[in-house]
């Protein structure tokens, strides 16, 4: 609804911060009416709730103001591509800086292996201060706008980030938005006895509130740090610690705290990041009596984020990595009216999960069983799609998929822990359970790709046969990845067929925490292999090049909502269809260790079928039922046909 006191004051903000560029000021014009209905919903009954309004405008005006000439040249550029990050021609890898390649100076020296495998978008893995032993990977932020000194300065940022852009190549950084490290100067000053610092926190006099608290919420590390709060002796008070007991959650009750942290998103925005990932967005609104995670203040909250960004750094993506149920994750893309204006990206973890499930059954059912939930995505946002990352492997798909494909879910769970843990006898996988819980059994999963699917099993006993076999699936993992729609993220080492990293056992810092097996420190020397025919790095990296070469050359695999999921009677073979128009490409991946047929019909096109299709990954031309009535599939293999 058109107010005309606050297009006032729109137009008195933009006069006093000499901005006068129109599309600026058409962009704030049609977002300031839900800026202010947004921060009225979660806000309007803060007793200074019109001044902090008031700053929170000044903000967005200022971002625009410090943004830089060519950062503005480039948001015009994205806005003429349209939804730039829907092309096929991204590709992402993501990784450590100092595990990569050892400080951020070193990184332009990396680009053109990057760049000869294909990838083009880099998310970089947390880069800010962080306490040692005491930073969950780089997720407890000590200062959310200086780099960790050994990695290097914001201003080698600037200077990377400018390097990428010459390359038309994208970057990615975090932003950690639930909670800081108790290091952080507003938890110095809380500590310090500052009330004002006490209300950007939870914390509380006695275990009243937190005893009810924790009776709902679930606990997220339940070995290394059980309990969702710990005692400050120091205060005499609990303070909210969902994560581990040095990162202390922040009070998004307390509208100042909003406009700090969308500060530290303007900051980055401003740097040159095209995409900002905000980690665990789930989390960001507490209520007693919940769960604590999904509730509408968050996506509000997420939502006021986007509409601000959207009017001061247009360019810059938002990814909410949301690792929740599928029905849930589907509304961090927005909803209603809403809908594809709170995160443009989402983690495709649901899918992410059911290719291990397929791979450690050979059963795809329960891959299919999560389709419904998964193509309800709205047109305009996409996925981002993987097959590991740095964190744990979770089986966070639903209890209803796995009974429709006839399994009991507790058992079924438990067969694939044990699979990928090396306790199910016959499996070659060789991972390990993270965050098992002792009062529910349930646990997530760390390992490499390499090692999950394997290889560091056949190494270790040099049979060719099972090394070819684990080589068949990764590339059969990284396939489905590249077309199942959205932005593939490769993690690095994965490129390399790097297995599992055990040298994180001599670190105190890290011992505790298994994930650190599958973050591997590159060996350079090792990597040259990559370009040494026969060695199993050149196998996994030379496939990776042809898998994202072929991607790009296919506009029909852009994130257009344009997936079609194939009903078939083999419980192997998962397939779907990617089309525009009357142009269309069937994919076929066989998950199986034993080879398997699916019928010709399959490609059956408006009742007809073609004499011959083309396998795009293979090369081969294949003659329609001249031989057989079925397309046979060897074991892991795929086929990319047209």
């Amino acid at each position: 609804m058109y107010n005309p006191a606050l297009q006032h004051k729109l137009h008195e903000l933009v006069k006093s911060h000499k901005i006068k560029d129109a599309k600026f000021v058409e962009r704030f014009t049609a977002n300031i009416d839900d800026i202010q209905s947004h921060f009225n919903a979660i806000y309007g009954n803060h007793p200074h709730a019109a001044n902090l309004f008031q700053s929170l405008l000044n903000s967005i005006c200022q971002a625009y103001v410090d943004r830089s000439d060519d950062l503005k040249k480039r948001d015009a550029q994205k806005e003429k591509k349209g939804q730039w990050f829907l092309s096929q021609d991204l590709v992402g890898m993501s990784l450590y800086v100092d595990r990569f390649a050892g400080q951020i100076n070193d990184l332009p020296s990396k680009l053109p292996y990057l760049q000869k495998l294909g990838v083009n978008f880099l998310h970089l893995m947390p880069l800010f201060k962080s306490p040692e032993g005491e930073s969950d990977g780089g997720y407890a932020v000590e200062d959310f706008r200086v780099v960790e000194d050994r990695l290097g300065t914001i201003e080698d940022l600037r200077k990377f980030q400018s390097a990428l852009q010459k390359e038309d190549m994208y970057l990615m950084i975090d932003i950690v938005l639930n909670h800081t490290s108790h290091h952080h100067e507003w938890a110095k000053l809380a500590k310090s006895g500052i009330k004002e610092y006490q209300e950007y926190f939870y914390m509380y006099d006695d275990r009243r509130i937190p005893d009810q608290m924790e009776e709902t919420m679930p606990e997220i590390f339940p070995e290394s740090s059980p309990g969702s709060f710990t005692y400050e002796e120091k205060l005499d008070k609990w303070v909210m610690t969902v994560f581990h007991h040095y990162q202390w959650d922040l009070n998004y009750t307390n509208p100042k705290v909003f406009i700090e942290m969308l500060g530290n998103v303007f900051f980055y925005a401003n740097l040159g990041v095209d995409v900002v990932r905000i980690d665990a967005p789930a989390f960001i609104w507490k209520q007693v009596g919940t769960s604590c995670q999904n509730l509408p203040e968050a996506h509000q909250l997420l939502q006021l984020i986007k509409m601000c960004t959207e009017v001061a750094t247009p360019g810059m993506a938002i990814l909410g990595e949301a690792i929740v149920a599928p029905a849930q994750i589907m509304e961090y893309f927005g909803t209603g009216r809403y809908a594809t204006h709170e995160c443009d990206f989402a983690y495709n973890a649901t899918q992410m999960a059911v290719q291990w499930d397929a791979l450690a059954t050979g059963d795809v059912r329960i891959m299919q069983n999560a389709q419904h939930e998964l193509l309800r995505k709205p047109l305009g946002a996409t996925w981002l799609t993987y097959t590991r990352c740095h964190d744990d492997i979770g089986l966070g798909y639903d209890d209803y998929m796995i009974e429709q494909a006839g399994f009991t879910p507790y058992d079924h769970r438990s067969y694939i822990k044990n699979y990928y843990s090396g306790a199910q006898p016959g499996s070659p996988a060789k991972g390990a359970l993270f965050a098992v819980n002792p009062k529910t059994q349930d646990a997530r999963l760390s390992g490499s790709l390499a090692s999950l699917c394997g290889l560091e099993s056949a190494i270790e006993k040099n049979d060719k046969a099972a090394i070819q076999t684990s080589i068949d699936k990764i590339i059969l993992m990284q396939a489905m990845s590249m077309f199942v729609g959205g932005v593939p993220m490769l993690f690095y080492g994965d490129e390399a067929g790097y297995t599992n990293d055990y040298s994180y056992l001599n670190d105190s810092g890290k011992s505790y925490d298994n994930r650190w097996m599958h973050r591997p420190i590159i060996d350079w020397d090792r990597n040259k292999s990559v370009g040494k025919k026969g060695t199993t790095e050149n196998q996994v990296y030379s496939a990776l090049q042809q898998l994202i070469k072929l991607r790009r050359s296919l506009p029909i695999v852009a994130d257009l909502k344009n997936i079609q999921w194939l009903e078939n009677h083999n419980n192997s073979i998962a397939g779907f269809v990617r089309y525009i128009g009357e142009e269309k490409i069937t994919c076929l991946f066989n998950f199986s260790s034993a080879p398997q047929e699916i019928t010709w019909f399959i490609m059956d096109s408006n009742g007809q079928r073609p004499a011959q299709v083309k396998d795009l990954w293979s090369g081969e031309t294949l003659n329609v039922g001249m031989d057989h009535d079925h397309l046979r599939l060897e074991p892991y293999q795929f086929r990319i046909l047209r």
